[in-house]
């Protein structure tokens, strides 16, 4: 084994973003060992560090020298390499040159009483300091950023301006170059805790080095400082910290040497609806609320901050200015929303553009109410019901313009409930307006109750509904109106058991915009759309584990509403694993009619010509025919795959006692006319064959 030393390569740059850098860190994670595998070279561990200001590859045991080595290539057999004169042809010559060797190196030998061309590539070792270069610089190219930027005078793109590179093989200096910088051995420390260069004797003090320089060098580290942090103020103060995932992973990468302090803001403000509060702070300043025993948000909140720990008095007040002016606004806005009834900003609504092509928000809004009145027809709701749900779908969407949501865009939706309770609205209408935007995303819940959910679907299919009619449904990876979280999240108020059609819905909504002068073809849109959220049904059930072939079967049938769609898979999948008897029964059953059956015949089969087991056999079906009809009327798709299992014993009974495909054209055909019948019933449920 050759002599190793310690790899230490690091990119400084200006502040990366806190999301961007959690991506490069987890590219950092692969590229770093793939391009020194590429090379040849011999290395151990691979460690990421990163920080706003630096991205860090510490690799260990890297071999000094590359491996000698010999490889041994059999190529064409001699008939082939060779022509009748005994020169190369150019199979041969083709060979040579694609393993890198002269046509004259090629050697025959023998293999298996047949004579083969082989070359033998020899690679002699390299010294693994030439090799690091290109490797390194390999690896700042292949760093992807959603965004990048030049600077300076070279061409060079980064997400970043880059302000110096380390590149240490031991002690020595590897020559890595990129955007006009050499690398070096002189690392920066934390820009205000220990500002300039810092020297790096070797790679192995690297992380030392910067560590000695006021910066946490990892993702892992920074997040266990605030965590200890955020507790020891819980102790302190007997509050508890809200720590959204989404939040801490920007703060954790937006400081390089976090101190947790805690900031209070006037009691006053805790007037505001809390929604604004938090949004404030988690939204907009990257503060964590505190919320006192009871869960009651309190005038308490955390900061983490990057600069000097003796300073912290100073950045605390600085903070708490921050907060107060923020807050002042929040006030603000809020009390002057509430000077008029919410209704009165629905007219306005017409300011703000929902898609150039469908119109305003106001003309939405129209659509909107349309839609549940349809909804409410198609679900039988009751009469509050329906009065609620038509001034919730009304209101949903005048806090759009007002000051509060203008400035705090994130409490959409929940500022109209407040609105709307402070406008005399009853409590219901309230929820709707606050909770028709739900779900949001992958296991949000859904609105509470009929009301919430008429105003959700709605809202979700007009957008689905007027984007694919304009053209501008999902394509590939790109979704830019995020329909498809739209497509999932009606599913979810469907399933959870909101009675309506999704067909019937979705050729409403297109009536709609049709009605409203929008061209498009409305057929083919609505078998688009169908088939839209029919592929949202089929991942969302092979999440559960439903087999591919399962969900095949029942769409073979013809069915398209969803909620049946998904109960006719459960109880096949059901069936499969947890009754097997049963589930043999089935497939029994329908291969054996299935298997002979000649569907051009019909199924009008003649009772005269029936012996006495066909008889059975056509009583039985006309029985499971009636059964299995009820169940599925019923919704009860259980005791439908119940139903068709009992035919299993008459028709083995039938194959026993019958030659289906006898002499006789008359009675052949018959016999097959009721196998056609006994599978009519198995297809109204499933196609059983792709279950075979």
């Amino acid at each position: 084994m050759a002599n190793t030393e310690t790899l230490a390569f690091e990119i400084g740059t200006e502040e990366i973003p806190a999301f961007d850098l959690k991506n490069a860190t987890q590219q950092l994670e692969a590229l770093v060992p793939q391009a020194l595998d590429a090379a040849g070279v011999p290395h151990g561990t691979v460690e990421i560090f990163t920080t706003p200001r630096r991205l860090i590859a510490i690799v260990a045991d890297v071999a000094t020298e590359t491996e000698a080595l010999t490889e041994v290539f059999r190529g064409p057999s001699a008939k082939i390499a060779f022509d009748d004169q005994g020169n190369f042809t150019k199979a041969a010559t083709g060979f040579a040159r694609g393993k890198g060797v002269t046509v004259e190196a090629l050697e025959l030998r023998d293999e298996n009483g047949e004579q083969y061309v082989f070359a033998t590539k020899n690679t002699p070792s390299k010294p693994v300091a030439e090799l690091l270069p290109a490797v390194l610089e390999g690896v700042i190219a292949k760093l992807a950023w959603p965004k990048s930027c030049r600077w300076g005078t070279t061409s060079a793109q980064f997400s970043r301006p880059v302000r110096w590179i380390v590149a240490l093989l031991g002690t020595q200096v590897v020559p890595v170059s990129f955007a006009g910088l050499e690398a070096g051995n002189a690392t920066f420390g934390h820009r205000v805790l220990a500002p300039g260069a810092h020297e790096v004797p070797s790679a192995d003090q690297l992380i030392d080095v910067v560590k000695a320089a006021y910066v946490v060098p990892s993702q892992q580290l920074r997040e266990a400082a605030i965590r200890e942090g955020v507790a020891k103020i819980e102790a302190e103060t007997g509050c508890t910290a809200q720590l959204p995932a989404k939040t801490l992973t920007e703060v954790i990468n937006l400081s390089e040497y976090p101190t947790v302090l805690m900031g209070t803001f006037d009691e006053e403000f805790l007037q505001v609806p809390e929604e604004i509060i938090v949004d404030a702070m988690l939204m907009h300043q990257r503060y964590f609320p505190l919320y006192d025993e009871q869960g009651k948000l309190t005038n308490r909140f955390i900061i983490v901050s990057n600069g000097d720990p003796a300073a912290s008095a100073n950045i605390i007040e600085g903070n708490q200015r921050v907060v107060a002016a923020r807050l002042y606004d929040a006030k603000f806005f809020y009390d002057e929303d509430r000077k008029q009834s919410l209704d009165k900003y629905v007219p306005r609504l017409s300011e703000v553009v929902f898609q150039e092509t469908l119109g305003t928000m106001l003309e939405k809004t129209t659509r909107v109410v349309k839609m549940t009145a349809r909804l409410v027809a198609d679900g039988d709701l009751y009469v509050d019901q329906a009065r609620d749900i038509a001034r919730a779908a009304y209101l949903s969407k005048a806090d759009l313009v007002t000051n509060a949501v203008i400035e705090f865009t994130s409490v959409q939706g929940v500022m109209g409930s407040y609105y709307a309770l402070a406008s005399g609205e009853n409590e219901r209408v309230a929820r709707a307006i606050a909770e028709h935007y739900k779900p949001r995303f992958a296991g949000d819940s859904i609105p509470a109750d009929e009301v919430g959910q008429a105003v959700a679907l709605a809202d979700k299919l007009d957008t689905i509904c007027g984007l694919f009619a304009i053209g501008q449904a999902p394509t590939g990876s790109s979704d830019p109106f995020a329909l498809r979280r739209a497509a999932i999240g009606v599913l979810s108020i469907l399933f959870a058991g909101f009675p309506v059609s999704l067909v019937k819905a979705v050729e409403g909504s297109l009536e709609i915009y049709f009605r409203g002068g929008l061209q498009f073809d409305s057929g083919a849109v609505r078998d688009e759309i169908i088939a839209f959220f029919i592929g949202r049904l089929k991942a969302i059930l092979k999440d559960e584990g439903a087999s591919p072939e399962a969900i095949e079967a029942v769409l073979s049938t013809g069915v398209e509403e969803p909620v049946e769609i998904a109960k006719r898979v459960r109880a096949l999948e059901e069936a499969r694993k947890n009754q097997p008897e049963l589930f043999e029964d089935l497939a029994v059953a329908f291969s054996r009619a299935n298997n002979l059956r000649d569907a051009s015949l019909g199924t009008s089969f003649k009772r005269d010509l029936l012996t006495p087991v066909e008889a059975d056999l056509a009583a039985a079906v006309t029985s499971a025919q009636s059964t299995v009809g009820k169940a599925m009327r019923e919704g009860d798709f259980a005791e439908a795959l119940t139903q068709l299992a009992t035919l299993r014993a008459p028709i083995d009974a039938f194959f026993e006692e019958v030659m289906v495909m006898d002499e006789d054209p008359a009675i052949r055909e018959n016999r097959l006319k009721l196998l056609n019948r006994m599978v009519g019933v198995f297809s109204t449920v499933a196609d059983f064959s792709l279950l075979a």
